[in-house]
């Protein structure tokens, strides 16, 4: 044996493979994106229709409170009926007038804006700063409008203890029925408020931004 034959390392050979077969190709067939499966479409699409009834049901609140505001401002407004009977004798009634004027403007500019952006789904504002303004917006104007009514009702119970008792014309009588009338528009008003302000609550824990 010669020396480069004994410093020649052996080679082992591999047995021969056949060819490897390429991945078998299939038309049509996507892969599903990581993290999309039914139970994420599903809890999408329930957030969709939760979202739109928040949005539907705050705009509606919004308009009774509106309609209701201003009922009680026109009412209120209008029960000047001479002999002395005027509202603006009483400071809890010209109270609950002022609120009530309050209301009509903040409510029919909040429904204006929320129609424009269910209408057309563009926004006047920036969603966060929408959130707070309906939020902060809807709790002091139901504050403003119990108030208000609260205030004027003990002076409608003397003023209807009176009518019973004392003054049983009806000009008195309707006097006192439309300032009951107003006030209790008030009350409605501040339940409407009352119910959106937590709607606008639910929608400030849900968003990511807060």
């Amino acid at each position: 044996m010669s020396t480069l034959d004994a410093h020649t390392p052996e080679v082992q050979h591999a047995e021969p493979t056949g060819p490897t077969a390429p991945p078998p190709l299939v038309i049509g067939v996507q892969t599903k994106r990581p993290g999309m499966t039914f139970e994420t479409v599903t809890g999408i699409v329930r957030r969709w229709k939760r979202e739109d009834f928040t949005k539907s049901g705050s705009l509606t609140l919004t308009g009774l409170a509106f309609l209701f505001s201003l009922l009680s401002f026109i009412v209120m407004a209008a029960n000047n009926r001479g002999d002395g009977m005027d509202f603006n004798r009483f400071e809890p009634y010209r109270y609950v007038l002022a609120i009530a004027i309050m209301s009509t403007v903040y409510t029919g500019g909040k429904a204006l804006r929320q129609a424009q952006e269910l209408l057309t789904g563009k926004r006047l504002f920036q969603q966060r700063t929408s959130a707070l303004l309906d939020f902060f917006g809807d709790q002091i104007m139901a504050y403003l409008l119990i108030s208000a009514a609260s205030s004027a009702v003990p002076l409608l119970n003397l003023m209807r203890k009176a009518t019973d008792y004392i003054y049983r014309d009806s000009s008195t009588v309707a006097f006192v029925d439309t300032l009951a009338a107003s006030i209790s528009m008030a009350f409605l008003a501040f339940f409407a408020l009352a119910l959106s302000a937590m709607i606008s609550g639910y929608k400030l824990s849900t968003k990511s931004y807060i």
